[in-house]
């Protein structure tokens, strides 16, 4: 990163974090989220784009709390940060488990121009909500990346390019949670019969396809990864494992969920009373050992 970039980087975040201050807080009942009250800082810039916002949960008492920095999923076209399936079950379980919980947007396609450019987002977006957790009564050092499906996909290569966030003015995290991706080899996709989504997020360049694909991308220096799968999906198990066995091979620990739950049920039952929930937790645990 030229010294123009990252003046401009920097101006960005200081915007961002103006912008937190200026932010109206809203109280929001937690009969939607279960018992008792959370804070909700809504739609905090983290760029230019009308898409780079993020929206904090919280409470009055937390201090130096981990966070679960969550990205949605949705073909790298579609979803939204607010969606039931991205947050309910999750603030529910974690919130009064004391963690605060970041959910994000970013540029979908075609309004992005690849996810290459939509990782920068979720890049961006982890930047500044490291650099205010503090405010939230987060812990800057004490962050659990999490995505679910394309937001698996983009999360993974956020977290296989460690230096480039550090370079930016991040830290590093505990550990990630890749939640049902099926698109962390992307040239093994993009040689066989796939989904046409996967040809307008990745196109017919295979010089793109690893640049964009997280197994290929994956070093040593990774936080702790989990990949959870749902058995009953073509491939996602087999890619998960994949990502793993090279994981392990460079030091990095790694762990494999599988699950007999469809695509959808592996983001929605997550935070739900159940084996899932527990198994996860564990790897929370773990992190920081």
């Amino acid at each position: 990163m030229n010294s123009r970039n990252i003046i401009v980087r920097n101006v960005m975040l200081l915007l961002s974090l103006i912008s937190f201050n200026l932010h109206a807080i809203e109280e929001v009942k937690m009969s939607e989220y279960g018992d008792g009250t959370v804070k909700l800082y809504k739609d905090i810039s983290y760029g230019p784009d009308r898409a780079h916002k993020l929206d904090v949960y919280t409470r009055d008492e937390f201090s130096n709390a981990p966070v679960i920095f969550m990205v949605h999923g949705g073909a790298w076209k579609l979803g939204d940060k607010e969606s039931s399936s991205v947050i309910k079950n999750k603030i529910e379980r974690w919130l009064p488990a004391g963690f605060v919980f970041i959910s994000i947007n970013y540029r979908l396609l075609p309004r992005a121009t690849d996810p290459l450019q939509q990782a920068d987002d979720v890049r961006n977006a982890l930047i500044t909500a490291q650099q205010g957790a503090v405010n939230w009564g987060g812990d800057s050092e004490r962050f659990i990346l999490m995505g679910h499906s394309a937001g698996a996909h983009l999360t993974g290569l956020v977290a296989a390019s460690l230096n480039k966030h550090i370079s930016g003015g991040g830290k590093p995290w505990l550990g990630t949670v890749l939640l049902d991706s099926a698109a962390l080899d992307v040239p093994a996709i993009m040689k066989k019969r796939h989904y046409d989504f996967y040809d307008d997020a990745f196109g017919n360049n295979p010089g793109f396809w690893v640049s964009a694909s997280p197994y290929h991308q994956l070093k040593s220096d990774v936080p702790p990864v989990l990949i959870t799968c749902s058995s009953n999906r073509r491939g996602a198990c087999e890619q998960a494992n994949a990502y793993a066995d090279k994981a392990s091979s460079l030091g990095v620990r790694s762990l494999v969920i599988s699950k007999d739950l469809s695509h959808k049920e592996m983001n929605e039952d997550l935070g739900d009373s159940n084996d899932y929930t527990n198994s996860v937790e564990s790897f929370f645990s773990s992190l920081g050992e």
